[in-house]
């Protein structure tokens, strides 16, 4: 299973319910911000508001940016990509790597040329000028948060055109870059909304950019692309402000408790030090001195067929260019699932 979160071909597969999964594959918070009666007032008769002006009002609020600077609100982060790539149809693509594949898919569709450039080793390597460099912060599936000052420094002196995914950097103390896109028009910041909030359900993502930017944008995207119902629920969510501070809180203190679990399992010779609300681990290999497991060593995908008993769904990361299927991401859950998923660790052989 490549992509993370398909809860139900997983659950038809080893005859159960969906929600009766255990899903460690797709990064979102276990909590929400508001629950389902926040929608009991919202009206369903009217076409919703094309212009999206209540939500981009709440976004912007929760999200406040300097002057000159837009948003524009999407289907969800990974809509956002699709649409900000297709409108602009650049030849030359720099992606940092290891990240999802949407980034490279769509760069297949539009033919662009792609460099590949590796963030655990070659972090500061050349790029072609006037190249569009892609960079998710903190990365996925690592979770590494990075100090960007330096990266934008290096890709404006290219004249880079520059995106930067943030889609998780709320589950970190740190700041967005999207206050220098005031300085520097061709910078874009792409957000998901549905992670922190603990909506998958709920497909919101939005591009912050220059004004000019996202006027241009726009004139390729369709009208109510969002119904009343996503705004509604979103516009309670971002409203909840002591939900921000409570969740980076939760997420810190439970990410420790999924490291040590996967740790004491002594399956894995490497966890990523993640500032996210995920973990990457790598699953110890044959014939390596500081295997640290005794019983046969396994990959991510004997793992993941192995958890199967307990209803535990994993994510294997062969599919993020550099990494192979030794390497499994595990997403941040609440304590009792985190006890499950030490329940079948312990089983496995």
């Amino acid at each position: 299973m490549n992509h993370g979160g398909n809860i139900y071909q997983f659950a038809k597969r080893i005859g159960c319910l969906p929600e009766q999964v255990l899903d460690f594959s797709a990064n979102i918070n276990p909590k929400q911000a508001v629950n389902l009666s926040c929608l009991q007032d919202a009206q369903l008769t009217p076409y919703a508001d094309p212009d999206y002006s209540l939500l981009k009002q709440a976004i912007s609020q929760r999200y406040p940016v300097a002057c000159g600077v837009d948003i524009e609100v999407f289907n969800g982060a990974s809509a956002a990509i699709f649409a900000l790539l297709r409108s602009m149809q650049p030849k030359d693509l720099v992606l940092y790597t290891p990240l999802y594949g949407e980034y490279a898919h769509i760069a297949g569709e539009l033919g662009c040329r792609v460099q590949h450039i590796n963030r655990f080793d070659g972090l500061m390597a050349d790029i072609p000028v006037r190249s569009t460099v892609i960079f998710v912060n903190p990365s996925t599936p690592d979770g590494q948060l990075y100090n960007m000052e330096d990266l934008l420094e290096k890709w404006q002196a290219a004249e880079c055109t520059i995106i930067i995914d943030e889609s998780f950097l709320d589950f970190c103390e740190a700041e967005s870059v999207a206050d220098q896109i005031a300085a520097y028009d061709k910078l874009y910041v792409i957000k998901s909304l549905s992670k922190f909030y603990g909506c998958a359900g709920i497909r919101i993502g939005f591009i912050w950019a220059a004004t000019a930017a996202i006027k241009k944008l726009q004139r390729f995207e369709p009208a109510w692309k969002l119904s009343s119902l996503d705004m509604v629920y979103m516009r309670q969510a971002l409203a909840n402000t002591a939900f921000i501070a409570q969740t980076r809180q939760q997420t810190s203190a439970l990410r420790k408790l999924l490291h040590k679990t996967l740790q004491d399992s002594e399956l894995f010779d490497k966890i990523y030090p993640g500032q996210a609300n995920f973990l990457l681990a790598r699953l110890a290999k044959a014939g390596e001195a500081n295997a640290p497991r005794l019983h046969p060593v396994i990959d991510g995908y004997q793992l993941q067929e192995q958890l199967e008993a307990s209803r535990i769904l994993i994510r294997v990361c062969d599919n993020f260019e550099g990494l192979d299927k030794s390497h499994v991401r595990f997403a941040v859950k609440d304590e009792c699932a985190i006890a499950e998923l030490e329940h079948g660790l312990k089983g496995i052989d």
